[in-house]
């Protein structure tokens, strides 16, 4: 018997709460390193001169550097994310004729994805435009972009609403949109069809697939997500942390200005800290999110 609708979406608000928070305790080093890589492109040779560099420069706290707005942003998008997900595939069940209990194809559930993340693209815009900015802060003041000073969550968002106000916080809203439709159509139909595939081999059901095969389909849909769109998140990061000094271009004049200024390359700076991340963090997201939402069921369906 379904669950009530109120109780299943708290259910899937909560895991991918707690999800959200494995996915960030466990990727936030790599993290910071591609939001640096992404803002400056020409400062670092590499991934590891940037790790290395940062370490040297700030220490370890530097590594973790925006890992408070992050836990936050984390926590919004995949509580909402999830949420959301629950939601719009009743939604495809109900557009296609299917009943509330029939199990969906993974292109469908991969629609359902791409749908939710508009929903979550609007709690987790705010808290990013924080977390980049803080993970930049270095270099901002390094290059004299802005006067030393703004290296603390609170100091960070009394400067967007100082600037900008209130909807200072959504610079990049539209490209974080662009970025999530295909990025989490991609996550979520990668996510499921390596779920089914593992399923077909071990001859058992999509929940009963063990830990390992958890975790790598979730690290392979992260991969896909991030090979697909890692170009606007990158031109998404710049706008975030450039708006700092003042009105930011939009989507289309920044990205011409970086092809111009930068090259292509630019475009896919930061790409190896974030594929290395990709794996443990995303795996560490779908198991926390499976984990603990199969853990409910079961407590609400006894």
């Amino acid at each position: 018997m379904p669950l009530h609708p109120a109780v299943q979406a708290a259910i899937d608000l909560s895991s991918g709460a707690i999800g959200g928070t494995a996915c960030v305790l466990s990727g936030q080093p790599l993290d910071t390193a591609k939001v640096k890589m992404q803002t400056f492109p020409t400062m670092y040779r590499g991934f590891l001169h940037c790790f290395t560099s940062t370490y040297k420069q700030v220490g370890l706290r530097g590594l973790y550097q925006g890992t408070s707005p992050a836990l936050m942003a984390n926590i919004a998008e995949n509580s909402v994310l999830f949420m959301s997900y629950g939601f719009c595939q009743d939604v495809v069940r109900m557009m296609t004729g299917l009943s509330s209990a029939s199990p969906l194809s993974d292109l469908q559930k991969a629609c359902a994805g791409s749908v939710a993340s508009i929903f979550s693209s609007l709690v987790l815009c705010p808290t990013e435009l924080v977390k980049c900015r803080l993970q930049a802060m270095y270099e901002m003041e390094a290059s004299g972009k802005i006067a030393k000073g703004q290296n603390t969550v609170w100091s960070v968002v009394k400067s967007v609403l100082k600037q900008n106000g209130p909807t200072g916080f959504y610079a990049g809203l539209t490209t974080t949109i662009v970025r999530e439709l295909p990025g989490y159509f991609c996550f979520f139909g990668a996510y499921e069809f390596s779920r089914t595939t593992f399923a077909d081999h071990l001859k058992c059901s999509k929940d009963n697939i063990g830990v390992v095969p958890i975790m790598f389909s979730g690290g392979f849909g992260g991969a896909c997500l991030w090979l697909v769109v890692y170009p606007i998140d990158c031109i998404k990061s710049r706008i975030q942390v450039m708006s700092m000094m003042g009105r930011q271009e939009g989507f289309f004049k920044t990205m011409t200005a970086v092809l111009r200024t930068d090259g292509v390359r630019a475009l896919y700076s930061g790409l190896t800290p974030t594929m290395i991340r990709t794996f443990p963090a995303n795996g560490a997201l779908f198991l926390g999110y499976e984990a603990s939402r199969n853990f409910m069921m079961k407590q609400f369906d006894g």
